[in-house]
Formats: structure tokens, sequence, C-alpha cells
């Protein structure tokens, strides 16, 4: 199974050496977690989080698009927005601050985007659907991509009809949530429907939902047959995640999950990066990854509970090292 995408810009085309791909996630997949993340996925896709096309072409937001040519790695820059004149005027500003493709959001199903006409809603709004994917194309050289979702309220909308339209209209992959936006998250991801689709297109189709383990991505690509993976909330707590399951499909041996003290000097080495880039606000930040991160080990709701409470990066160290020193004095507590 080759682990080689291949997509075709306008003036640029990329290869993306791994089938395992990091979601936009608004909040998280900021410059510091991407660093986490790329510690085990060097080959992977990576993603800013969604970026509002109106206020980075105000000024706004530049913060998440800076410096991206030197980071390691692909970085990919998904943008929301109904106006097509700021979506390709933002999809220039990051192509010149090195993004790697830009991802059009036609899937985000938070009420807040898609009673502006962003996200899911221009599952409804096919025809401005389209112009989006025309202008952004025809602004960029690198290439252009969607992510959406199976339809607005149920899953009969001929979303095949929408997704070939933005095919023929310049994207050149499109990433399927399994939902409808009615369904948000809840239920199961629809990997068989993804997979008739993907029948359909001719460009790589990246299958996105209910995958958390290596099994999962196995079972999810045999129902899709899709060209690759996108990992949204599984990475939550778990940045290390991305790599395990490129690591499995890839076939290559001597992946080891970090063990319950690694997990917690990570949450350091996130805290410490977090108050570099953002100052004492690094610590607000970090409090919602010690949630996801801090558990399944004994003691860990406790330590959780202080280590949210916190008042500043001394406690978090001290809280943290001695529950260290505590585990090891039972070796089996550190697996």
């Amino acid at each position: 199974m080759s682990s080689v995408i291949k997509l075709r810009g306008k003036g640029l085309s990329r290869i993306i050496n791994s089938k395992v791909m990091l979601s936009p996630l608004a909040g998280v997949t900021d410059k510091v977690f991407r660093k986490l993340v790329r510690k085990w996925a060097p080959d992977s896709l990576l993603f800013t989080e969604m970026i509002n096309a109106t206020s980075l072409k105000e000024g706004h937001g530049t913060q998440k698009i800076k410096q991206l040519e030197l980071e390691q790695g692909p970085i990919g820059v998904q943008i929301f927005d109904n106006r097509p004149f700021a979506v390709s005027e933002a999809a220039k500003l990051a192509e010149d601050s090195g993004a790697f493709l830009i991802d059009i959001n036609m899937g985000c199903p938070v009420k807040k985007i898609s009673k502006k006409g962003g996200g899911s809603a221009l599952i409804k709004d096919r025809l401005l659907a389209v112009e989006l994917v025309k202008r952004v194309s025809k602004a960029v050289k690198i290439p252009v991509t969607v992510k959406t979702r199976l339809g607005w309220d149920n899953k009969e909308e001929n979303i095949e009809e929408f997704l070939l339209s933005l095919q023929d209209s310049g994207a050149t992959m499109i990433t399927l949530h399994g939902r409808t936006r009615k369904e948000g998250f809840s239920g199961a991801a629809d990997w068989d429907m993804i997979g008739r689709i993907k029948e359909h297109l001719e460009i790589p189709v990246i299958a996105n939902g209910d995958i958390k383990t290596p099994e999962d991505a196995f079972n999810c690509l045999k129902k899709t047959n899709a060209d690759g993976l996108m990992i949204g909330r599984g990475i939550l707590g778990s940045p290390w995640k991305i790599g395990e399951i490129d690591y499995a499909i890839k076939k290559v041996k001597g992946f080891k999950e970090p063990n319950v003290e690694e997990k917690l000097l990570l949450i350091i080495e996130h805290l410490d990066e977090l108050i570099k880039e953002k100052g004492n606000h690094g610590l607000l930040i970090a409090r919602k990854h010690i949630s996801w991160t801090c558990k399944n080990f004994q003691g860990a709701n406790n330590l959780r509970n202080e280590l949210v409470r916190a008042i500043n990066v001394k406690e978090v160290k001290e809280l943290i090292n001695k529950t260290i020193e505590r585990l090891k004095t039972d070796q089996t507590l550190l697996i």
C-alpha cells in the first residue's frame, strides 16, 4: 500500500509522504502543539487552526500563519468564510507565509460559523462553494483542498454531485467527515458512505471521523478505500497518535507509546513552550491539554484536579515531579 499522496496545484504540485493527517482543531493545533505532534510524525500533513479569512485579511490572526516555512514538515492552512474575495486574499497571504496547501472549510457544524454562511452552510449554498474554490485556485499556485461532511441534515442531498462540482472547480483533494452537519459528532461516522462517494471522484479522498487507534485506521481504510485519514478528536491528549498510526500503516516497527512518566514530562515540555510563545496566558491554554493527557494511571484524577488549579508554572512542575517520584517507587505504574 503506497503511503504517498500526490496533489496537483496550479503552479506547484505537492507530495505527502504519509496517509495520516492532523485535522485543524480550533484552540488546539497551534504552533506549539504541532511541534509536539511532529516529534512522532515527521512526514504527516499537519494543519493550523481554522482561520477566519476576513479577520486575516484585516490583519488579525496573522500569528496563526507566521513563519510556517520555518516549521518542519508540511503545514496546511484551513480558511473559512463565505466571501470569495476575502478567502482568496487570505489564501494568498497564507501561501506567502509558507503554507503547503490551502484547505477551505465546508464542514464546521458550529452554529456561529454556519449562521454566517461559512463552514457546513456551504453544503447548502453550492454555487458559492464552487465560486470559492475557483477563486482560491486562481489566486494561489499551491494545491487547494476542501474539508466537508456527508450532507447538511441528511445523507440524500446529491452529495456526490456537489463534490464532483468542487473537483471540477479546482479542488485537488476532498476530506470527508463521516457525518452530516445535523449529526455534529453524535452517532458513528459512516465509513461505508465515504467509500461509496470515493468511487465517484478522481482526486484523493481523505476519510475523517472516529479514527483513534491503528485498528480503527485499518478498518476505515478497508471500508472506504480512502487515500488517507485525518484525525481530529483522537489526538486530544495524545500528540503521538498521528505517528503511531502512521508507523502502523507503513508497517514500520519500533514505535513506542510514551509511558506515564514520559507523558507527565510531556506536559511540562508543552507548558514551557506555551509560556515561551504566549507568556502567562500559556498556563491557561495548558490546562485543557493537561486534562486530556493526565489520565489512565493511579492517582490521575487527583493530580489532574490539582494541576488545573495550579496558579503558576512552578506549582505545576512541583506536582508533576512529586508524582513521578511516587510512581517510580512502583515501576509497574510507569508502563
